[in-house]
């Protein structure tokens, strides 16, 4: 699962936020904005990685379980593709 080419990551003074470009900016009606490991999975996804390799991430960087990380990655997925900002 990857990001979809019509969206970009940009960081506005401290917050990080998703804008639509080209076609999406017409069929998406609003911005998103993303906490601090948003942005760091936003990044990931953008990059192909897969799910074992982000959950390695967060309980790296994070100190969270294993299982933790992959619900709190599986609900974040979720909300992106609800969103249409994702690709498979």
């Amino acid at each position: 699962m990857r990001v979809k080419q019509d969206f970009v990551l940009r960081q506005v003074a401290n917050t990080w936020v998703v804008v639509p470009i080209g076609q999406s900016m017409v069929d998406f009606k609003s911005m998103l904005t993303l906490n601090a490991t948003g942005a760091v999975l936003w990044n990931e996804l953008e990059k192909g990685t897969d799910m074992e390799s982000m959950v390695e991430l967060l309980t790296r960087e994070y100190e969270v379980s294993a299982a933790q990380a992959e619900t709190d990655i599986e609900a974040f997925l979720t909300k992106l593709q609800n969103w249409g900002c994702l690709e498979r």
